[in-house]
C-alpha cells in the first residue's frame, strides 16, 4: 500500500468531483480524511455523512489538531484553489508535502495497470461506462471518474483484488502528464483551456505528450480522425460511430426506446445485439470507446453486453430528468461549444417535432470569451435561450466579456438574459415542452427544483 506511514490527508477543494473521489479512496485506505470547501454541496453533504470532516471558512484555526503533523498529514489541493488561500499556507509554511490532486491521482494510478481516458469531451461518459464493465468482468477495477455514476451512486469505484485502475485523464493544468497509462484513450482534441495552452496546436502537443508516457507495449484508443503523433511502441486502435474505416465500428444502429440498439466491429469480432438504454447518438460514440478497450483487455462479448444494457449512465451526462407525452426536462453538463452542438445535435434527433428551450450557465470569462463566435453558433440551434450570468469559477472578470456580450451574438428571436435568482419563475411564464439546461457551473443546483416543477404540472 502506498503512504502506508501516513495517517491522516487533508483535501482543500474536497467538493470537486475529482477531488472527492480521492478522499474517498483514501478513506477506504484507513486514513483519516478531512477538508475544505468554499460551498456546501449535495456531494459534501454526501461526504460528511460517509464520515468526513469538511470546514467551509478559509480559516487555518478549524484544522483539527489531528491534522497539525507534517510527519502523518498529507495535503492535497486543486487548481482552482487561490495561492494566497489561508489553510494552504498554514501548511506550506509548516513544512507540511503539499501536492496538487493531479499529482496524487498519478501516484495511485501508476502504480496499478493504468487505462487513462483523455479527450477535450466525453471522458466522464468513456471512464464511467468502462468501470461499470470492467466491474461485471472478472477483471474488476478501481475507477476514479469525473461524475456519479448512476449504477453506483459514486464518483469511485473500489476493488482491492483488482489491479486495474480507470481514471479521466484531464488536460487542464496539463493534469493528465502525471499518468502513465498500460492503455490510453482519446476522444478529442478540440481547443480548450486556451488561457493555459494558448492555442490549439499547443493543446495537441500536449495530447502527444501524454500518449508518449504509455507504458511499455502499450496501447491507444482514439476516435477516427484525430492524427496525434503516436511513438513507436504503441500500437494504435481507432474508433468510428459510422465509418468502416475504423478498427471498431457501429454497425446496424437503430433507435430502441429513448436509446439505441446496434452491433459492434472490432479488429477480430462482431459484437451483436448490443442495447444502450440511455439516451444520444454521443453516447453510441462514448460507448464505443470503452467497448474498445474492453476488447482489448479481453473482456468477453456476453459481459460487454449484459453491461451494456444495465448501464444507466452518469449524472448530468444526457441527463433525462422528466420524460412524458407533455413535457420533457433533460441536463447535460455541456460547457464548450462542441459539446453543446453534439447535445443538442442527439437532441433535435430524439425531439425532431418539439420547441426546444435551453437554459445555458457560461463557465469561465476565459472561455467565453475564446470562443464566443462559436458558443452563439452552438446555441443558435435552440428555438428558445435562457442564458445566465457568467459562473466564474477560479477567475477574475475579463473587461468586456459577459453574458449580455455573448447575448448579443446569438441570432435568436427568444432570448433573455436572466439572474440565478429568475430562473425558476422565467421558466414557469414560458411553461416550454422540451427544456434543457447546460453548462459546469453552480446550474446543477436548479436540476432539482426545475424537475419537481416539472413533476408538478
Amino acid at each position: 500500500m502506498i503512504w502506508a506511514n501516513l495517517d491522516n490527508v487533508y483535501c482543500i477543494g474536497i467538493g470537486g468531483i475529482g477531488m472527492s473521489a480521492l478522499a474517498r479512496y483514501f478513506q477506504s485506505q484507513g486514513k483519516t480524511v478531512a477538508g475544505y470547501d468554499r460551498v456546501s454541496t449535495a456531494l459534501t453533504d454526501t461526504l460528511q455523512r460517509e464520515g468526513i470532516d469538511i470546514c467551509f471558512e478559509d480559516e487555518p484555526g478549524l484544522i483539527s489538531s489531528s491534522f497539525r503533523n507534517p510527519d502523518h498529514t498529507l495535503v492535497i489541493y486543486t487548481p482552482a484553489v487561490p495561492e494566497k488561500h489561508l489553510q494552504l499556507n498554514y501548511f506550506r509554511k509548516r513544512g507540511f508535502r503539499v501536492i496538487k490532486r493531479a499529482v496524487a491521482l498519478g501516484e495511485v494510478f501508476n502504480q496499478g495497470r493504468g487505462i487513462g481516458v483523455a479527450g477535450t469531451h466525453g471522458k466522464t461518459s468513456i471512464s464511467t461506462l468502462l468501470a461499470h464493465i470492467l466491474h461485471n468482468s472478472t477483471l474488476g477495477c478501481n475507477a476514479f471518474l469525473g461524475g456519479i455514476s448512476k449504477n453506483s451512486g459514486s464518483n469511485l469505484y473500489l476493488d482491492p483484488a483488482s489491479t486495474v485502475i480507470v481514471a479521466e485523464a484531464d488536460e487542464f493544468d496539463r493534469s493528465f502528464l502525471t499518468l502513465f497509462p498500460e492503455i490510453a484513450v482519446v476522444s478529442s482534441m478540440d481547443a480548450d483551456h486556451l488561457d493555459i495552452y494558448h492555442s490549439q496546436e499547443n493543446i495537441i502537443k500536449g495530447f502527444e505528450s501524454y500518449i508518449g508516457q504509455i507504458r511499455g507495449e502499450g496501447k491507444l484508443i482514439r476516435k477516427l480522425g484525430l492524427h496525434p503523433a503516436v511513438p513507436g511502441h504503441v500500437t494504435s486502435y481507432t474508433y468510428s460511430l459510422d465509418s468502416r474505416e475504423a478498427d471498431y465500428y457501429v454497425r446496424q444502429l437503430k433507435p430502441d426506446g429513448l436509446g439505441y440498439s446496434f452491433t459492434v466491429v472490432t479488429p477480430d469480432s462482431i459484437i451483436p445485439e448490443l442495447r444502450l438504454k440511455i439516451p444520444g447518438l454521443l453516447n453510441v460514440e462514448n460507448a464505443l470507446a470503452g467497448i474498445a478497450v474492453a476488447d482489448q483487455l479481453g473482456i468477453t462479448p456476453e459481459v460487454i453486453v449484459r453491461s451494456l444494457s444495465e448501464f444507466r449512465g452518469v449524472e448530468r451526462r444526457f441527463d433525462v430528468q422528466v420524460h412524458r407525452r407533455d413535457h420533457i426536462y433533460i441536463d447535460d453538463y455541456a460547457h464548450h461549444p462542441q459539446e453543446i452542438r453534439a447535445f443538442l445535435t442527439s437532441v433535435r434527433a430524439l425531439f425532431p417535432d418539439r420547441k426546444l428551450t435551453g437554459i445555458f450557465q457560461p463557465h469561465l470569462y476565459s472561455r467565453t470569451r475564446d470562443f464566443a463566435d462559436d458558443f452563439a453558433r452552438s446555441l443558435e440551434m435552440l428555438d428558445e435561450l435562457i442564458l445566465m450570468e457568467i459562473y466564474p469559477a477560479r477567475e477574475e472578470p475579463i473587461a468586456g466579456v459577459s453574458s449580455s456580450m455573448l447575448l448579443e451574438k446569438i441570432g435568436l428571436k427568444e432570448k433573455v438574459l436572466i439572474s440565478g435568482e429568475q430562473l425558476l419563475r422565467v421558466v414557469k411564464e414560458r411553461n416550454p415542452e422540451l427544456l434543457v439546461t447546460m453548462g459546469a457551473g453552480d446550474i446543477n443546483q436548479f436540476v432539482s427544483p426545475l424537475r419537481e416543477w416539472c413533476l408538478r404540472r
